[in-house]
């Protein structure tokens, strides 16, 4: 029988040094995680392609040509030479009023083990257009607009999405035929749009109806435009994620949701009226150049269709803690070392180590299948029983294995708890590591770390 003439010091220091170790096989499950993540994205990406994208609605709003005046200098014999020329320009018109209603009908499609929340959208909405009193202060005076080619857009980030029966627009009751394009520069100019002959904006305000249907994935955002917009939206998804610069005044989940949005230009920061270049950017009166910039989607009301358990996610979320599982028994093997006078060595804290890092695999391969519930109860399961088998023989004694069993099944537990309280975290935790600490503490008060005290 050898005797362990190792100093409580080094074999602390064997210990540290092997945790440290395992950080390279932990890391490589946390880019394993990832790169799962990156193929399942790819794979959801694949199952929706040429249903439709997340989607951005944007509009109505009215565009109505008028002429304008512009100086340009040019070199005639030398000498410089300004000139005016007859040019035309853009006047963009938000509505008054503009109330839309959104149902979403969601449907879940799979391909081998991924899956995608994919929805259909029946939107329709009416929008009153005026043109304000005090028009002149952009420049722009009645007589030079010309209403008679006026255009009427909407925006669809992804337009691929139209379906089913065509989209229906009408202006003061007469139906219009539409043309594809000329979306607001909120969708990338993606939408369609309708000629509008818009001469009795002179006297009173006109009224459009409209309706269409789209399909698209994961989330439907609106970009709100008009002097008042309301949008309603209702679905019988039960698990929506309000984003966006914008939240719903009102909202109700149960086994579908409701959502009332109510949105004023005045908190868009922005008037009625823009004037720009055909094909341009729309521009509201003089540029401020103090402005600060928004941020893209802060000037959005977005609804998200999300799953209630992102897997990825809290398999991500458990790896962090890896090194809680390690410490934590790599400091039960120390104490029986260190009290109970039984000898571990490096390979048996390696070994049981590579257990703990696998517990994460198996929970990422399981809950891809089965969902991240049920794979964490099987994965601990067996990583419970195959470290307490392996302890009860390294520490001779099947109740020191029942004792790193209890041990594992104890900080599963808890770890299950930190994933489901996420506010909760880093209390509980903090907490854990306060009394693992007091009790190492207490349990090695008297133990002399580097045989010094032997020889004194």
């Amino acid at each position: 029988m050898t005797t362990d003439t190792r100093s409580p010091g080094r074999k602390l220091a064997v210990a540290i040094l092997v945790a440290a170790l395992l950080a390279i096989p932990l890391f490589a499950t946390y880019l394993l995680v990832y790169d799962r993540q990156s193929q399942s994205d790819t794979a959801r990406a694949g199952i929706a392609q040429g249903w439709g994208g997340p989607q951005i609605l944007a509009g109505p709003v009215l565009v109505i040509p008028y002429q304008d005046q512009a100086t340009e200098t040019v070199t005639e014999g030398g000498r410089p030479v300004t000139r005016a020329r007859t040019v035309w320009k853009e006047l963009t018109l938000a509505p008054q009023v503009a109330d839309i209603r959104t149902a979403l009908a969601p449907q879940t499609r799979s391909r081998s083990i991924y899956e995608a929340v994919l929805y259909e959208a029946a939107v329709t909405g009416q929008a009153r257009f005026a043109l304000p009193a005090d028009i002149a202060r952009y420049g722009v005076t009645a007589d030079r607009l010309a209403l008679d080619r006026a255009e009427l857009r909407f925006g669809l980030r992804d337009a691929r999405g139209l379906f089913g029966r065509p989209p229906s627009v009408t202006v003061d009751g007469a139906a219009l035929a539409l043309q594809p394009g000329k979306g607001p520069a909120e969708t990338g100019g993606s939408g369609f749009h309708t000629f509008v002959d818009a001469a009795t904006l002179r006297t009173r305000a006109i009224a459009a109806t409209f309706r269409f249907d789209f399909r698209g994935n994961g989330w439907l955002g609106l970009v709100p435009q008009a002097g008042d917009t309301r949008w309603w939206v209702t679905s019988r998804w039960p698990h929506p994620s309000f984003q966006g610069g914008f939240l719903p005044v009102s909202h109700r989940i149960g086994e579908g949701f409701t959502a009332t949005w109510r949105i004023g230009n005045l908190a868009l920061g922005r008037a009625l009226v823009a004037t720009g270049d055909p094909g341009g950017t729309a521009q509201v009166g003089t540029p401020d150049r103090f402005a600060t910039a928004v941020p893209p989607g802060e000037q959005e009301a977005r609804v998200s269709l999300v799953s209630p358990v992102d897997l990825y996610a809290q398999v991500n979320r458990s790896v962090k803690y890896g090194f809680l599982f390690i410490g934590f028994t790599f400091a039960a093997f120390l104490m029986f070392d260190l009290i109970a006078g039984v000898r571990v060595a490096a390979a048996e804290y390696l070994l049981v180590g590579a257990g703990l890092v696998l517990f994460f695999v198996l929970l990422l391969a399981l809950a891809e299948v089965i969902g991240f519930a049920a794979a964490y109860i099987l994965a601990s399961l067996a990583i419970i029983a195959l470290n307490a088998a392996y302890s009860a023989a390294v520490l001779g004694s099947w109740r020191r294995g029942g004792f790193v069993a209890a041990l594992l099944g104890a900080l599963y537990g808890v770890l299950y708890i930190l994933l489901s309280l996420e506010a909760y975290a880093l209390l509980i935790g903090a907490g854990l590591l306060f009394a693992a600490l007091a009790a190492i503490m207490y349990l090695t008060r008297n133990i002399d770390w580097g045989g010094a005290r032997a020889t004194s």
